[in-house]
């Protein structure tokens, strides 16, 4: 049944890709745009109860990339999204649907979604994997170095919104970052800090605007060594 549901899922699609482009809609600099609009697809799956047991199902053929536990991938092309707040997964695949957020890999998945409904419940199961310990950490020579840096970086702008273990904050859509890899986090900070991630907090930019890439670097390592009480799957035996 499971492989029958992800094959239909990727045969849905690879039609994707050969259909029109995702869409794209004003970004966070344009006129009329709302970081977090109270508005759309994005309201009636908040408004939603998630059931994970569809969303396992649903989760099928997003496994294909973050894996079925949810880890994704060292070197950065895909995040881990186990235990990411279902506020933050609802809206970020909403705004790739919408067209404010650019990505041209996740967009045709996403858009297998059919419903707010269903967004509900594949964020519903997300939410409910515990965040694996193993992920892409720096790994330079420099690495205490370079953490220390970050973390006083991180204490100073970052913790206030991503906490002390980089939990995050579910009713103000600010994502997990605890176990989250570090070639993701510089990748999206630097697109943030350059003004290419369109659907970001406008807080943040404004945050990160100052930084230079060595500082990218060495925040990104701090980030990527933080570990979440609770929600951190167990250590491997």
């Amino acid at each position: 049944m499971k492989i029958t549901v992800l094959l239909t899922a990727l045969l849905s699609a690879s039609l994707a890709f050969a259909g029109p482009p995702a869409p794209k809609a004003t970004g966070i600099e344009g006129e009329g745009y709302v970081w977090n609009a109270q508005e759309g697809e994005k309201i009636e799956a908040l408004q939603l109860e998630g059931d994970v047991t569809r969303g396992e199902e649903a989760y099928e053929i997003c496994g294909a990339c973050h894996l079925p536990s949810g880890a994704g991938r060292p070197d950065g092309t895909f995040p881990q999204l186990a235990g990411q707040h279902t506020t933050v997964l609802i809206k970020q695949m909403a705004d790739i649907r919408a067209g404010l957020r650019d990505n041209p890999t996740m967009y045709p998945f996403a858009v297998t979604l059919v419903d707010p409904q269903e967004l509900a419940d594949v964020s519903a199961y997300i939410e409910s994997l515990c965040i694996p310990t193993d992920h892409g950490k720096y790994e330079g020579a420099d690495v205490s170095i370079q953490i220390a840096k970050g973390r006083e970086m991180y204490e100073k702008d970052c913790m206030e919104c991503h906490g002390k273990n980089g939990e995050g904050d579910k009713e103000k859509f600010y994502p997990v970052i605890a176990g989250q890899h570090y070639k993701y986090l510089l990748r999206q900070m630097t697109e943030i800090r350059d003004g290419h991630r369109r659907n970001a907090n406008p807080d943040m930019v404004k945050v990160i605007k100052p930084y230079n890439d060595d500082q990218l670097v060495a925040i990104s390592a701090y980030q990527a060594s933080l570990k979440m009480p609770g929600s951190m799957c167990s250590a491997k035996k």
